[in-house]
């Protein structure tokens, strides 16, 4: 039995790994997709993710939790804000990356944690432990010292950190599975992405099928790229802690900070540096509060908990 725990840990751990690993290193997919603009690729995206969650639940024939959620007005109206937040960060996300501004998009994930938190109190009225108020204001340090570094507020990282931890804020109220939620969402995407590319066509601006076949196939597998990562962050969070899930999310923005300095050789100069320091120390002052707090002795928790809600992760 305990032989069976840890080999479903490693598959976990290695699904894990391969979610964050391929959220990481998506940046460089992205720009395969040229000439097509940042509008046109995340309309296929919507387009073509539809297409291959639809296919993965028929063959699994996981249908029953659609009849559910039509039935409840409330869940739908959720699931139709997640798609447009959804959409917003999707759509920043890539139109960031194809004008270069790799590095300022990894710092969106950076920061979404805190932001995740500071939604929590604003939002929820959840209570924050003392470290935990130090690393948001050490967070909200950092913004400032990189709006100086910037000339401006870094809007991109912004952008991405609030509309995800929005979110996942809303997919936390409906409750439902990763590939379910995608379903879902993309659905709600699915008629104006097709009639924005069918109006992209009809005035002769499409790149689809003007642009080989080779581009055509990237823009279609599109669907493939952000459905697997997702399958397999779903294998990862069953046989997982939240705590070992929580230390992965972190591998994503690093994998796209070093491919912006290193690969797309963006600037850093010191008054960035000293903003993603700034980060950085905020993260680890909340990651080892987050794991000081898990190792507590089981009823003590039980005992804080009751006493001190603490926000939940967003979803990736």
């Amino acid at each position: 039995m305990a032989g069976t725990s840890k080999s479903e840990g490693r598959i976990g751990l290695l699904n894990g790994f391969a979610a964050y690993g391929m959220w990481g290193l998506v940046p460089l997919f992205w720009p395969l997709l040229k000439p097509a603009g940042a509008t046109e690729i995340l309309a296929h995206r919507m387009v073509w993710s539809l297409a291959f969650v639809g296919v993965a639940l028929l063959v699994v024939r996981r249908w029953a939790w659609a009849g559910e959620l039509l039935r409840q007005p409330r869940r739908l109206a959720l699931v139709v804000v997640a798609a447009a937040v959804i959409t917003v960060n999707w759509g920043v996300y890539i139109w960031a990356v194809n004008s270069g501004h790799v590095v300022e998009a990894s710092l969106g994930y950076f920061i979404n944690p805190l932001v995740t938190i500071a939604m929590g109190v604003l939002i929820l009225k959840e209570r924050l432990r003392p470290v935990q108020w130090v690393a948001v204001g050490v967070g909200f340090a950092a913004v400032l010292v990189l709006t100086v570094g910037y000339g401006r507020p870094p809007w991109i990282s912004l952008c991405l950190a609030f509309s995800f931890a929005t979110y996942g804020l809303v997919k936390k109220k409906v409750n439902l599975g990763g590939v379910e939620s995608l379903t879902a969402e993309t659905a709600v995407q699915f008629l104006p992405a097709l009639a924005y590319l069918i109006w992209l066509s009809a005035h002769g601006d499409a790149t689809f099928a003007t642009e080989g076949t080779g581009h055509a196939a990237l823009l279609a597998s599109t669907g493939f790229v952000t459905a697997l990562p997702l399958v397999c962050f779903g294998a990862a969070a069953i046989r997982v802690p939240l705590s070992t899930l929580g230390l992965l999310q972190y591998l994503a923005p690093v994998f796209q900070f070093l491919l912006g300095v290193v690969y797309f050789d963006e600037a850093m100069p010191p008054e960035r540096w000293a903003g993603f320091g700034l980060v950085w120390l905020a993260l680890v002052l909340l990651t080892a509060d987050a794991w000081r707090f898990a190792r507590r002795p089981k009823r003590q928790v039980e005992v804080t908990e009751a006493s001190l809600a603490t926000p939940a992760p967003a979803d990736a």
